[in-house]
């Protein structure tokens, strides 16, 4: 009876040791498919190198495509109350709420280098602090830009735009799609295959990499950039940790989640989103589709309805209270001393 007593003793003190050695788990809470860059290059590895400097004491769980419930506009109020430890989400799905991050968007301020954007937020986020004031900010990113995927018609000059449903992914999106004579449609990117099947839009305002697990390229005939690539803005993602959840890790244990969600991770995730989009490019061209970079000329044309938008920003930021000036002089000098790096 000796060693089965001694087994038995063994397991349940390796029982308790792991009990004790994993003293926190957290969920994790996002839109997108587990397919997806976000959840495969960003979330799951993030996770597993805190996982392992703590040696197992903190642990998560991965909910991705809103297995949590809600939906995508949502997830904001889920990590601000607690309802999802960790979220990854578009600050754009809450209009308002963000309005000194919107700087980024504008399409006269992103360049189309996710990493130089994301280097450049890194080094302005003491200015965008109190946008995250409910909430323990990660990362502040954008992807490598938005390009136009129509059905119909390709687009050729700033006056194809006029009249077209056109998806976008957030106010300033939108403030740009009826600068250019359009209509906006607001809505979660996960909704914008549907909306294309079913001609609630005409076009969308997506990156590339969104492109691949949507599955796009079968649902488009055309994808539009501007001139060498340059997009037509981007959109700024959040990755946050409720305040509670963060300060209840001692104090090793929040070193190690910053240490995990530094400058050297917004490095990563730029480089990760610039390199996709090629490959989102070829996916386009396979299926069949025209992907077309507009000339010198035809792209000078957006220079002015850009302007408007970035008029319009920096009159509503300042209106709220904000040194909108200052703010758009500072991300754009931000951008153009990462650019390049």
């Amino acid at each position: 009876m000796f060693k089965p007593i001694l087994a038995g003793a063994l397991s349940t003190l390796a029982l308790t040791s792991a009990a004790h050695a994993q003293e926190f788990t957290f969920s994790i809470h996002h839109f997108l498919s587990p397919q997806s860059l976000t959840h495969t290059d960003m979330i799951e590895p993030w996770a597993a190198a805190i996982e392992e400097a703590s040696d197992g004491r903190i642990a998560f769980e991965i909910f991705p495509a809103m297995s949590l419930g809600g939906a995508p506009p949502e997830l904001y109020s889920q990590v601000r109350d607690g309802v999802a430890d960790v979220i990854w989400t578009v600050p754009g799905y809450t209009p308002g709420t963000f309005p000194r991050t919107e700087v980024f968007e504008l399409p006269s301020v992103h360049q189309g280098d996710a990493r130089a954007t994301n280097l450049a937020i890194q080094d302005v986020m003491d200015t965008l602090a109190p946008d995250f004031e409910d909430i323990h900010p990660l990362l502040v990113h954008v992807h490598t830009g938005n390009a136009v995927h129509l059905n119909g018609a390709d687009i050729t000059s700033v006056d194809d735009f006029a009249g077209l449903k056109l998806r976008s992914p957030s106010r300033t999106g939108a403030w740009m799609v009826e600068a250019l004579g359009a209509e906006p449609v607001g809505m979660p990117v996960p909704a914008l295959p549907q909306a294309l099947s079913r001609g609630t839009v005409d076009a969308g305002l997506v990156p590339f990499e969104i492109a691949i697990p949507l599955g796009l390229a079968d649902l488009t005939t055309a994808s539009v950039e501007l001139h060498d690539g340059a997009r037509f803005g981007t959109a700024t993602f959040l990755f946050a940790m409720n305040q509670n959840s963060y300060d209840s890790l001692p104090a090793d244990l929040q070193k190690i989640v910053d240490d995990a969600s530094d400058e050297a991770f917004a490095i990563a995730m730029g480089e990760a989103w610039n390199a996709i989009e090629p490959v989102g490019i070829q996916r386009a061209i396979d299926a069949g589709n025209s992907v077309t970079q507009l000339s010198t000329e035809a792209t000078a044309a957006f220079a002015a309805p850009f302007a408007e938008v970035e008029a319009r920003w920096t009159a509503e930021a300042t209106e709220a209270g904000i040194d909108a000036e200052a703010l758009l002089a500072e991300a754009r000098a931000a951008i153009a001393a990462n650019a390049g790096e």
